[in-house]
């Protein structure tokens, strides 16, 4: 009943999808009150309100944190909640121009294609087609529907915050910021902080050098300020050595340790006494640590050998090979754990050193039935560096056989004539941050998943298919009647 409209409009949606990812809406927070996650987010939040203005949507800029457009009447509000912000983008990673929309063999390629701007276009232009298919056949709304967008999802949530402080908590909803059929179960997300005085490193009494402070220190460190939830791709370190006269016999180290690990790494000679280390990986969704190659957890296995071999101690470095090392899977600390939404993964994801302190984040998944707080025990039990906690984002556990996820699942099913079930992840999605809220697309089943990887795209078949799906959820909640709501999750 909606895809006449939706493919009448599919110029529309694409071009209005190119559009919004031109704006590289990466948060940043400001002091501008203006906009707090800076003006490129700022800017797309503008581009979306007046677009969705133009298709006669109420609209609201909620004082530069977020967004929404909504339409019906009623008291009841059914919440579809997406974000306009996206993860960096190296151009050199990409067939394409990130921030340069580009349809090829009929896919769109861009950051935020899939996440989240392709999908909040996709409800947007849902949205209108049931409005306009109650205008057509004189129907009349007994509940309202928004369409609601953050800016600041991929960071710390501060967006989705500032809204649910200052305006109205939809009633029920889905968030388009996942996989179909539906996600009835979203891991807990823990990063954790590990700190270590660079004074703590010491020479072992084995070395002829004992007693005197270290001959070889770390200098620099830059993993071009990789977010917390992405598997790094590059990190590099600048050694610096107080003996010139062992310059060669540091390189010589460094040269046979890399082989050993056959790492992807270089080697530079700076001046007499510097040497910098460069490790290459693949960027993944921190999710999906095996769909990446964290280029951070092998520089520090290259380091601990190297320090080692020159008999140098340093904590951080020691306890991170004997209880991490090149692994995602905690196993090393016993916490190898799974359950119906997977298992726990172990993502390193930042790596710098500040005022004489170096510092590793680390962003770890955890299966819905495991209590954050072990994990945090754990650590803190394991490793002699100071232990802190950045976040703690708690799961999203809905019953399969709950009214919310069947209907979502069975729209899917219906439509693409499948037998899907509901799914489990390790994303965290802002379904999270209400009531009665699941994740509900876009994804396909069995489809790559291409959040914060380059040449991100959409096929546009799929994005008019979603579209559609969108459309029909929003019919069906629409239509399911007060008597018939379930108890809130």
């Amino acid at each position: 009943m909606f895809q006449k409209y939706i493919l009448e409009n599919k110029q529309n949606i694409v071009s209005n999808l190119c559009d919004l990812i031109t704006f590289p809406s990466i948060s940043e927070e400001t002091n501008n009150l203006h906009f707090p996650f800076g003006k490129a987010c700022s800017d797309s939040l503008k581009y979306f309100l007046s677009l969705a203005n133009s298709l006669g949507f109420r609209t609201k800029n909620v004082d530069g944190y977020c967004g929404f457009a909504e339409f019906g009447e009623g008291e009841e509000l059914i919440g579809i909640i997406g974000h306009l912000d996206v993860v960096p983008a190296k151009e050199e990673d990409w067939t394409y121009p990130p921030f340069v929309p580009t349809i090829s063999h009929n896919c769109l390629y861009g950051r935020g294609a899939m996440d989240d701007k392709g999908p909040v276009i996709a409800s947007l232009y849902a949205m209108k087609a049931v409005m306009e298919y109650y205008k057509e056949n004189h129907l009349t709304f007994s509940k309202r529907v928004r369409l609601i967008v953050g800016l600041n999802e991929e960071k710390d949530w501060k967006g989705i915050e500032y809204y649910k402080m200052h305006e109205e908590i939809p009633t029920l909803g889905f968030s388009p910021d996942g996989d179909f059929p539906c996600i009835y179960a979203e891991k807990s997300v823990l990063s954790l902080l590990l700190c270590e005085e660079e004074s703590t490193m010491s020479i072992l009494p084995k070395s002829r050098f004992h007693g005197q402070p270290p001959i070889l220190t770390i200098e620099e460190i830059d993993c071009m300020q990789n977010a917390i939830n992405v598997v790094p791709k590059f990190c590099s370190c600048i050694l610096s050595l107080k003996n010139n006269n062992y310059m060669s016999n540091l390189i010589t180290t460094c040269k046979t340790t890399i082989e050993k690990y056959h790492y992807d790494m270089d080697l530079y000679k700076i001046d007499a006494s510097h040497l910098k280390l460069s490790s290459y990986g693949k960027a993944s969704h921190s999710a999906h640590p095996e769909l990446g190659i964290n280029a951070i957890s092998k520089l520090l296995v290259i380091l601990q050998e190297v320090f080692a071999q020159w008999n140098i101690s340093f904590a951080l470095l020691e306890d991170f090979c004997q209880f991490i090392g090149d692994d995602d899977t905690g196993k090393n600390l016993n916490l190898a754990i799974q359950d119906e939404s997977g298992r726990l993964t172990l993502n390193p994801s930042q790596f710098y050193k500040k005022d004489n302190k170096i510092y590793l984040g680390i962003n770890l998944r955890i299966p819905v039935h495991t209590d954050p707080q072990e994990i945090i025990d754990t650590f803190q039990k394991h490793f002699r560096s100071e232990v802190s906690t950045l976040r703690i984002q708690p799961a999203l556990y809905v019953e399969k056989d709950h009214f919310l996820v069947q209907k979502l699942c069975s729209i899917f099913n219906e439509t693409c004539h499948s037998n899907f079930e509901p799914i489990a992840i390790g994303g965290a999605t802002y379904a999270r941050a209400f009531p009665n809220c699941i994740c509900f697309g876009m994804n396909f089943p069995k489809d790559i998943d291409l959040c914060h990887q380059a040449d991100e795209h959409i096929e546009i078949d799929k994005l008019m298919l979603a579209t559609n799906i969108y459309a029909k959820a929003i019919h069906e909640l629409l239509m399911q009647k007060k008597e018939e709501n379930f108890e809130k999750i």
